[in-house]
């Protein structure tokens, strides 16, 4: 399976990271992982201190057509085993 590039934009709806370059990923199933990835680094970038609930991952492919959405309150920090 050959790799695509694909681009994860985070916005609020006022406030917004554009991903410029976007990722390679093999397989399209992996895309929400990637999401998943994009908004834990945003969040944690801001120490996971803000109201996140408005905020979403806007999944486009290379071309630029849409390919899904996920919320950050749908993605959990995620803890380091002790």
């Amino acid at each position: 399976m050959a790799a695509a590039r694909y681009h994860f934009h985070c916005t609020d709806g006022q406030d917004a990271v554009f991903d410029r370059t976007g990722r390679w990923v093999r397989n399209p199933e992996l895309v929400w992982s990637h999401a998943e990835r994009t908004a834990r680094e945003i969040m944690a970038g801001c120490n996971w201190r803000l109201d996140w609930s408005k905020w979403i991952v806007d999944i486009h492919d290379g071309s630029g057509r849409h390919v899904g959405i996920l919320s950050f309150t749908d993605v959990r920090e995620q803890r380091q085993a002790a």
